[in-house]
């Protein structure tokens, strides 16, 4: 049971740092890509840190999730008028949450399947874009 403790452990804190970085990268798609390399960068770090390889290839799994699921929301966020500073500051306290709660059992897991889902179903709720004055002349 101690394994899998440290495996999710692992991988709810890959998933809050990816969180974190997408806050303050996902302005554009590079900056997305590379907030999904930090994440799985830290995941291995934190994985290793607490025992093997095991723990490493958990830790990398979440910070990929993490990174899949908060750049789109980061990348909304900024694209509907969010600053960018206030977008890297709020989403990077959610991201420093997530990590914080990794050290529930078996939340870790949770926070990196969540996460994806949660901003999928943001992206299915955004509003479409309209044609703008077009509409309008139909008279």
């Amino acid at each position: 049971m101690w394994e899998w403790y440290r495996v999710g452990v692992a991988v709810g804190i890959g998933t809050g740092a990816a969180l974190v970085a997408a806050g303050w990268l996902a302005r554009t798609r590079a900056g997305a890509l590379l907030a999904i390399l930090i994440g799985v960068a830290v995941g291995i770090v934190v994985g290793f840190a607490l025992d093997d390889w095991k723990d490493a290839v958990g830790g990398a799994i979440g910070g990929a999730l993490g990174g899949l699921g908060g750049a789109p929301l980061a990348a909304g966020t900024l694209r509907r008028g969010g600053t960018t500073t206030g977008t890297g500051i709020l989403i990077g306290l959610a991201g420093l949450g997530v990590a914080a709660l990794a050290l529930v059992p078996f939340l870790g897991y949770l926070e990196a399947l969540a996460l994806p889902a949660f901003s999928a179903r943001a992206r299915r709720r955004q509003p479409e874009r309209y044609a703008g004055l077009r509409t309008l002349a139909r008279d």
